[in-house]
């Protein structure tokens, strides 16, 4: 089991990551949440915080 945040509005969500090439053929994770346990679950890596959208509500990753 991987990270999980409950948000302002008592959403639960769980964050997930996956490894994507970009165009210029550098690899990068990204991080992302969805409402369901996956897979693809992670911990919070280090020098990361979760940070909520005052408009939506969604939670992101962020760097500190």
């Amino acid at each position: 089991m991987g990270y999980s945040y409950t948000n302002s509005k008592g959403n639960k969500y769980f964050l997930n990551s996956k490894d994507v090439t970009l165009k210029g053929g550098r690899n990068q994770t990204i991080y992302y949440f969805s409402k369901d346990e996956r897979a693809q679950g992670c911990d919070l890596p280090a020098g990361k915080q979760v940070v909520e959208s005052p408009k939506t509500g969604l939670p992101f990753v962020k760097g500190k």
